[in-house]
């Protein structure tokens, strides 16, 4: 009976210790499982961010061959191309993740966002169309304010480009797209604001003050505006202001603002000299 007993005993710890070896060894795969699944969430967050682009396409797409209907993968890949540059091809893959089941609004705005780089703007309207009015982003109105700016619907795109403002707080590219809308309708005075403002939200903006330039010197301004500027930005904006003028018929003022950006650049201004040497010789042809 004791040696029975002692059995018994031997086999209920042999079963107790296989159950709390299985069990261990079930918590170990799981949580394995979990550290892999955040280590390679973190590689995707590390390859979007990579500062190679096309190395960032490749790895997105060696992925997909291998977990071909993984949307965080599709997403990552069209990211990638798009910072790459290479837009027929996001295209092309922005498409297939709005085609997924799990597919949001946004992904449909970056589709929009990537038909827009490649030069489809009835394609780009076609897709914001269908996005829900619920779905209020600043990319989403950006990207209407530039549709209907590509239509000349100048009331539309004011209005849309009023709501991108207000739904951010970087509205300085936004600002900027803006201004040059209303420079290229000719609403200099109002240009000029939009692109004063955008520089008070980032000033190395320098597209913005290069179209501040513009919209100053069509006004017939052609002095500087007061914004930070390097060497180098002063003279390339003196240079901007020096066409303008030519342009605009001042050619007396446009030579002597092109000849003060060539003195003010702190390397040989090239492209300054050619201009200048150019307008010469018409003056004395």
């Amino acid at each position: 009976m004791r040696k029975l007993l002692m059995i018994s005993l031997t086999l209920s710890g042999a079963m107790v210790l296989a159950n709390c070896g299985q069990s261990e060894f079930g918590d170990v795969k799981r949580a394995k499982t979990s550290v892999n699944v955040i280590d390679e969430s973190n590689l995707n967050d590390v390859m979007l961010a990579a500062s190679d682009p096309n190395e960032s396409a490749s790895y997105f797409s060696r992925a997909l061959n291998a977990d071909p209907d993984r949307i965080d993968l599709q997403r990552g890949l069209a990211k990638s191309l798009i910072r790459a540059g290479n837009t027929n091809a996001a295209v092309i893959a922005w498409k297939n993740v709005v085609k997924h089941k799990d597919s949001t609004s946004t992904d449909s705005v970056d589709l929009a966002d990537a038909l827009i780089r490649s030069g489809d703007w009835d394609g780009a309207e076609e897709q914001l169309n269908q996005v829900p009015p619920t779905h209020e982003t600043y990319k989403r109105y950006r990207l209407e304010a530039m549709v209907a700016d590509s239509k000349q619907n100048w009331t539309k795109a004011d209005s849309f480009y009023e709501t991108a403002v207000g739904l951010t707080t970087k509205p300085s590219s936004v600002l900027n797209n803006w201004g040059y809308s209303k420079l290229t309708r000719g609403e200099y005075s109002a240009a000029e604001r939009l692109f004063a403002e955008a520089i008070t939200y980032d000033p190395k903006l320098f597209t913005a003050k290069n179209n501040l330039v513009l919209s100053r010197g069509a006004q017939g301004k052609y002095e500087l505006p007061v914004v930070t500027m390097t060497q180098v930005e002063r003279a390339q904006l003196l240079y901007t202001l020096g066409l303008s003028a030519v342009k605009s018929g001042d050619v007396t003022i446009g030579k002597g603002l092109i000849k003060e950006s060539i003195d003010t650049h702190p390397q040989h201004f090239e492209t300054a000299v050619r201009s200048l040497r150019a307008l010469e010789a018409n003056v004395t042809n």
